[in-house]
Order: structure tokens, then C-alpha cells, then sequence
């Protein structure tokens, strides 16, 4: 019965709306009650005109500038404002609702019906009650109508009066950051979050610091995320959602061991708290168990449509077997180490690019001229099916960038993706070196099909298999001696966080060209293994090369919060600009942070 009546109710109001957009004109509106509207509740006069005082009294009207012009419930005794001429205790004060009547109801209607110049004319006048912004938002978004939610909701955070806000608002406000996201408006998200952590209520500003924590983590902005992540934890000390997102932050940094750690800590904490369901406790304790493995297990079964045939890809890469031999000879005239693409690499390719039919950008290091994933059920499912696709270098450059593009910035998707090509690459690798002494150099034959490879792998297992991924640039570095892929600074970065300082200085002097001049990475990374090896007086003299190259790194590597500088469309920065010093912050201020008065040393010499 109760459904039935939500059913009546809102139709009555619907049309009710409608009635009194005619004429906003209070007797008329009763007329229309008591003639029409008494059909949505089976003919019943009685509740129609008991129910139409109520909701003309919450109506926004066009012509008091949406203000609503509401009715004084009369007495007892009093005439009734339905107009039916009897007293009040005579008439609609005898009229049961089954329910409350929502007092946001007809604003919320009104949002719903009303579009363009009207709409933005009556957000524009703050009247409308937050509960009306937050149910005409939600439901815009799910109806897909992103914009006309984007608009509303948008009029529901202005931030004018934080204490106005429903707690209910949280999951508004999560879909408001979401297509922020998907429209690309990274500055209305940035603006928002800022204003949210500074002035917002308490229970949005927990969330709006994991949002800005996993925001970090997808720029790969590792120190800023653990920053978000410490006022994170302040402001919501006993969130479950903190133990994930630390998890994921110690897993960004390389650091397994204690993501397992902290998950343990996590799960004691919040069992003993008792504030959780058994699916949060299960999922906290698998956690602590193996972080890695059930992140991964987690964005599986979010992916849906992909979730089946990526568990199937997965399966096979784990049993590939050999990779077979290549052809790579050694150029007679230049000494270089060319592969070329047989006959049989050729037709494999080709069929497979039947189902993956996007080619690669050679135009950039690591890209496609279209989306891989729009098809991306078709083409797994064709390679599970055809293993065989994948004794082609030219494939296996495919399927790496492919799920590098996807996967590479979460690492616990690299042991199981990534991993097992990297270690087919290395055996053809080793062919090349059995070939003879050459490099292996980018614009010769065929060889960058192999080196786009070897670069998308290095990158993509950066955070999930570090060893692997210091491995295999070595690797790289040492047969292609030309450093095409620039991978000297990445080796120098990892060598930097596993603390191999001298290691790391020793590339750093490897890698000196003839007129003494190194790129920012480098220069840097040689001034902090000279710091951390207590060669203070190289440090100094290595920081003056860092500031004769480029003058804003040690005002960007030392400000709290210095003003973003975005690269070029194509990732590209100018050496010596903002965003070549924005670039290095972004990927190592957490190892100077780290290291103890090296921070503070670097600000003495701004």
C-alpha cells in the first residue's frame, strides 16, 4: 500500500506542478485539485484538496522570483484553505497521509522540469532548499544528464553555508568530482576539493582528501598523495577507506612489506572498533594478507565487461612459453645490431591486427593514434585464443603498450601483466647480445619495435616490480648505448630509492656528455647521492650546475604548495623551464623530503 501511495503522491505533484505553472494563481490551482487532480488518487476529493494547500505552499513561483508564496495552516475552528467554505477540523484536518510530505518535494520537481535561462535564474536565487539540490542532482546523474547534474550540483557545493548541507550530500558530492573528471575540468575539481578541506564539513573533507590522495597517485605525485593522506587521517581517524588508500600509497612507493604491515594494523584497529560489515571486514583482511593480490582482485571485478577475459589474459601470460629466435644480425657497415620482421612475425601480426586495429603513434615514445580499449574484449579474447600472436615482437609491443596505458600506474597489476612479457623481451635480448657487440639503436631496421617495448615495460613496472624494472633497463642500456629511450635517469631514480647512493652517483658520472651538461633528473639525482654519501662540498658544487641548468627547481622541489606547471600536449617540457622542474618534483620530492636536512640544505642554498 505504501509503494501505492508513494506512487499517487508523486503524480499528483507532478501534475500539480504543471497546474500551477499555468496561472500561479492559488484559487485556480484548488479548482484544478478538486476537478483533475482527485484522479490520481481514484476519484478521492478529499485527499486531493487536503494535499494542495501543502504543496502550494512549497512551490517556487516564477513570479516572486522563485520564492514560494506559503499558506498560514489555519485553526481548529478556522475557515479550511481549501476554499471548500467549512472549518478546518471539518475538513482536510480530518485527512490522514500515509506519509510525511517531503517539504522539498516541489523544488525538486522544479529543478527537474525547468531548463536553460529558468534554471540557471533559479539556482541563481538560492532558494531552492539543499535537499531539493541533492535528489535533483542524483537524479540527473543517473538519468545521464550529466550537465543539468553538473549545474545543479554545483549550485548545492557553491560553499556559501557549509551547515545548510545533508549528510546524505556525500555521495553527490563524489559524482560532482566525477565529472569534474570526465569533462575535463581539472581546475573546478582542484578548486572544489581546496574549498571543501578548508571550510567543509567534517565528513566531506575526509573524503575529499582521499579523492585528492588517489588524484596524486594517478599524476604519480607520490609526495603530495602522502601529504593528503596524513590530513586524510586527521580528519577522519577511524575511516576503513584510509586503510586502502595507504596501502596503495605504500605500494606506489615501493614499499610491499609495509603495506602489508599497515593493512594488519588497519583490520585490528577496526575490528576491535565493531563498526563494520562482515563484506568491509572481509575485504581488510584480505588486505592484510596480500595487499598486492587483492587490489588487484579488487579493479578485476570492477571492470566488468573486461573482468573475464583480463583473468583469461592473465592465465595465459603466466604460462607463455618460450619466446623463439629472432632475426638480428650485425650490420656489416655500421657495426649496429639490426632485428627485421620475418615472414612468419609478419602474417602473425597481421592477424591479430584484425582484432586489435589501432596502430602505433611512431610520432610519440609510447602511444596510439586511437583508443585500444574500445574493443578491448575482442582483442583479448582473439589473443587467449591465438598464444601463438605473441612470438611477434610487433604484437607484444601492441598488448605491453596496451596494458601500459591501462595498468601501468597501479602496481599490483605489473607481476601479473607486465612480468611475464618483460620476460620474453629479456630472452630476445639476449639474442641480440649473442648477435654481437653493437647497439641495438632506435632508428635502425626494425629495432625500435623491440626498444618502444622495453621502455613501455620499464616504465609500466616502475612501482609493481621495481627489481624487474631497474633490471630490465639495464638491460636495455646495455645494448642500446645510445640511451634512445632516456632510461638512464629512471635507473638513476630507483637506484636513488632502493639507497644505492653510490651506484646511483657512479651512473650519474657515467653519464656525462662531452660538454659536461646533464638533464634536470640527473643533476639532481647526483646532488642527492652526494648528499646522502656526506660530500657536502661536491653536493654544493653539483647544486650549481642544478641552478645553472634550471633556475625554478629548487624554488619548486622546496615549496609546500607551488603552483602547477603541465608539460606540452605530448608530455614533453623545455629544459630549463617550470615545467621540467613541476616534472622532477612531482616524481622525487618524497626522496628528498625523506632524507633527513635535505630539504632544509636545499632551501639554504635557494
Amino acid at each position: 500500500m505504501l509503494a501505492v501511495w508513494v506512487d499517487q503522491l508523486l503524480g499528483f505533484a507532478s501534475r500539480a506542478l504543471s497546474a500551477i505553472r499555468q496561472q500561479e494563481h492559488y484559487p485556480d490551482f484548488m479548482t484544478w485539485a478538486r476537478d483533475e487532480g482527485a484522479k490520481s488518487f481514484n476519484g478521492d476529493v478529499a485527499t486531493a484538496q487536503a494535499l494542495a494547500p501543502i504543496l502550494w505552499s512549497q512551490t517556487p513561483l516564477a513570479r516572486l522570483d522563485f520564492a514560494s508564496e506559503p499558506l498560514a495552516t489555519p485553526g481548529r475552528n478556522e475557515a479550511c484553505w481549501c476554499d471548500s467554505g467549512r472549518k478546518y477540523k471539518q475538513c482536510c484536518y480530518r485527512v490522514d497521509f500515509p506519509t510525511d510530505i517531503p517539504e522539498q518535494m516541489m523544488w525538486m520537481l522544479s529543478l527537474r522540469e525547468w531548463k536553460g535561462a529558468t534554471l540557471k535564474s533559479a539556482l541563481e536565487s538560492r532558494q531552492a532548499p539543499p535537499q531539493a539540490l541533492l535528489e535533483a542532482g542524483l537524479i540527473a546523474a543517473e538519468s545521464g544528464q550529466t550537465g543539468r547534474a553538473m549545474q545543479i550540483l554545483e549550485s548545492l557545493f557553491d560553499g556559501s553555508d557549509w551547515s545548510r548541507l545533508p549528510e546524505q550530500a556525500e555521495p553527490a558530492f563524489e559524482i560532482l568530482l566525477d565529472i569534474y573528471q570526465e569533462r575535463g575540468f581539472t581546475r573546478k575539481r582542484a578548486d572544489l576539493l581546496d574549498e571543501v578541506m578548508e571550510r567543509g564539513p567534517l565528513f566531506l573533507r575526509g573524503v575529499a582528501l582521499e579523492r585528492l590522495c588517489l588524484m596524486h597517485l594517478d599524476n604519480d605525485d607520490l609526495d603530495s598523495a602522502r601529504a593528503a593522506f596524513v590530513k586524510a587521517q586527521q580528519a577522519l581517524p577511524d575511516s576503513p577507506t584510509l586503510a586502502y588508500i595507504e596501502a596503495m600509497l605504500l605500494l606506489h612507493e615501493g614499499h610491499e612489506e609495509e603495506a602489508k604491515e599497515r593493512a594488519n594494523f588497519w583490520y585490528r584497529r577496526l575490528v576491535r572498533q565493531g563498526d563494520l560489515d562482515e563484506e568491509q571486514l572481509d575485504f581488510l583482511a584480505a588486505l592484510a594478507d596480500n595487499p598486492g593480490a587483492t587490489l588487484a582482485d579488487q579493479l578485476l571485478s570492477a571492470e566488468e565487461d573486461l573482468a573475464t577475459p583480463l583473468v583469461s589474459l592473465q592465465t595465459l601470460l603466466a604460462v607463455l612459453p618460450t619466446a623463439p629466435k629472432l632475426d638480428i644480425n650485425t650490420d656489416s657497415e655500421s657495426g649496429h645490431l639490426h632485428y627485421v620482421t620475418t615472414a612468419r612475425e609478419a602474417t602473425l601480426f597481421a592477424a591479430w591486427h584484425e582484432q586489435f586495429q589501432v596502430m602505433v603513434d611512431e610520432d610519440v615514445a609510447l602511444g596510439f593514434r586511437d583508443d585500444p580499449w574500445g574493443n578491448a574484449e575482442e582483442w583479448m579474447s582473439a589473443l587467449c585464443a591465438h598464444p601463438e600472436w605473441l612470438d611477434a615482437p610487433q604484437v607484444v609491443q601492441d598488448v605491453t603498450l596496451a596494458l601500459t596505458s591501462r595498468f601501468g600506474s597501479l602496481p599490483w597489476m605489473a607481476p601479473s601483466l607486465l612480468e611475464p612479457l618483460a620476460v620474453r623481451l629479456s630472452r630476445w635480448l639476449e639474442q641480440a647480445r649473442a648477435a654481437g657487440n653493437g647497439s641495438l639503436c632506435w632508428d635502425d631496421a626494425d629495432n625500435a619495435m623491440l626498444l618502444r617495448t622495453g621502455l613501455a615495460l620499464v616504465v609500466g613496472m616502475e612501482r609493481g616490480a621495481r627489481q624487474h624494472s631497474r633490471e630490465l633497463a639495464e638491460e636495455l642500456l646495455a645494448i642500446d648505448q645510445e640511451d634512445s629511450l632516456g632510461l638512464k635517469e629512471l635507473v638513476l631514480d630507483q637506484l636513488l630509492r632502493d639507497d644505492r647512493n653510490q651506484e646511483a652517483l657512479a651512473l650519474t658520472e657515467e653519464s656525462e656528455d662531452d660538454d659536461g651538461s646533464l638533464v634536470l633528473g640527473l643533476l639532481m639525482g647526483r646532488t642527492l647521492a652526494l648528499y646522502r654519501l656526506n660530500e657536502h662540498e661536491a653536493a654544493e658544487e653539483a647544486l650549481g650546475d642544478v641552478t645553472a641548468h634550471n633556475r625554478h627547481a629548487l624554488e619548486m622541489i622546496c615549496a609546500e604548495k607551488p603552483r602547477p606547471a603541465t608539460p606540452y600536449a605530448d608530455g614533453q617540457v623545455d629544459p630549463g623551464s617550470r615545467a621540467e622542474a613541476w616534472q622532477y618534483r612531482t616524481l622525487m620530492r618524497d626522496q628528498w623530503r625523506t632524507t633527513p636536512g635535505a630539504l632544509e640544505w636545499l632551501d639554504s642554498h635557494r
